[in-house]
Parts: structure tokens; C-alpha cells; sequence
């Protein structure tokens, strides 16, 4: 239900503009839909995850410039920007502390070596780099239509087959700590 609900706004950005073709009017609506996410997570748990935080802001920051300049490139560098965000704290975090940020998130859950925590997160920041390099290609190489398409579920099946394949690399590395 989570999931559905972090995917909101852009099944609601995707629904509008397949109803009308105009990416301006979507977008226009995005930042509203976001907003109103925001809030309501933050009525209901009194706090809200970074991510959620990030997207706000870049949704209102390029989706405000794509409303007021009548330019859907702008909203189209936003996937690229929270990628490349998430490249650079997950890469960053091998040099801050002692645990890299997938084994601050998963680390009471999971015994593994070190290394292996080191393969984990490098392969998150190599697939957020190739997930904003692909959304820039589709972006700009496409059609809008193309790219709103991608945007929805060519993002999510990349997301999903490489957590499937992260899950087939960590099954053989797995000691529960239960």
C-alpha cells in the first residue's frame, strides 16, 4: 500500500496528461498531487522520509519552471537529478562512519561481510547513474509520449529487475540474524 501511495502522484501525473496529451497541464497538476502527498504523510506519522522531501522540492522547483515556462523539458530532468542525488549520498557514504548507507538500512537485518555490503551499495550507485543517463536518453531522444510512458513503468521495471537481481546476489551471501 506504501508503494501505491509513494507512486501517487506520478500515476496521477501520468493519468492527466494520457487524457490530454498536455504535459504543462500534468505537470501542472504534479505539484499539487505532491504537495497534498507530503502533507498527508506528514498528518498522519508527524514526519516524512528524505526522498519524499527531495521530490517536493524538485517537483515544485522544475515543475514551477515547466508550468511557467511552457516547457516540459524541465520537469523531464527531474528522475535524472534524483538519481544523481541518490548516486552521490550512496557513494558518499562509503567515506562517512564505518557502514556504507545500505548497511546503516539493512544492517539489523542481515549479516554480511564487508565486501559484499560494499558490492550492494555500488551497485545501487551504478544503477541510479544508469537510471538517469537512460530517463535523459528516453528524454531527449523520444517523444514526450514515449518518455511519460517510460517515466511510469520503464523506471519502475528497471527498479524492479535490478532489486531482483540484487536479491539472486544476496541469497548467496544471506545469514538472517534472527
Amino acid at each position: 500500500m506504501k508503494i501505491l501511495f509513494d507512486f501517487l502522484p506520478i500515476v496521477i501525473f501520468f493519468a492527466v496528461y494520457k487524457m490530454t496529451g498536455d504535459i504543462i497541464l500534468a505537470t501542472a497538476v504534479l505539484i499539487p498531487a505532491t504537495l497534498i502527498q507530503v502533507g498527508f504523510t506528514w498528518f498522519k506519522n508527524k514526519t516524512v522520509e528524505k526522498m519524499h522531501i527531495i521530490s517536493l522540492v524538485l517537483v515544485v522547483l522544475l515543475g514551477g519552471a515547466t508550468v511557467l515556462m511552457g516547457n516540459g523539458d524541465f520537469i523531464k530532468w527531474k528522475p535524472t537529478i534524483v538519481n544523481g542525488l541518490f548516486a552521490t549520498v550512496f557513494f558518499g557514504s562509503q567515506f562517512i562512519g564505518d557502514k556504507n548507507i545500505i548497511q546503516r538500512m539493512m544492517g539489523d537485518k542481515l549479516e554480511l561481510p564487508f565486501k559484499v555490503w560494499r558490492t550492494l551499495n555500488l551497485a545501487w550507485v551504478c544503477f541510479f547513474i544508469v537510471s538517469g543517463a537512460t530517463n535523459l536518453y528516453v528524454a531527449f531522444s523520444y517523444s514526450e509520449e514515449i518518455w511519460v510512458d517510460f517515466k511510469l513503468f520503464g523506471l519502475l521495471g528497471m527498479t524492479v529487475v535490478f532489486i531482483l537481481l540484487q536479491g539472486i546476489y544476496l541469497s548467496s551471501h544471506l545469514q538472517n540474524k534472527e
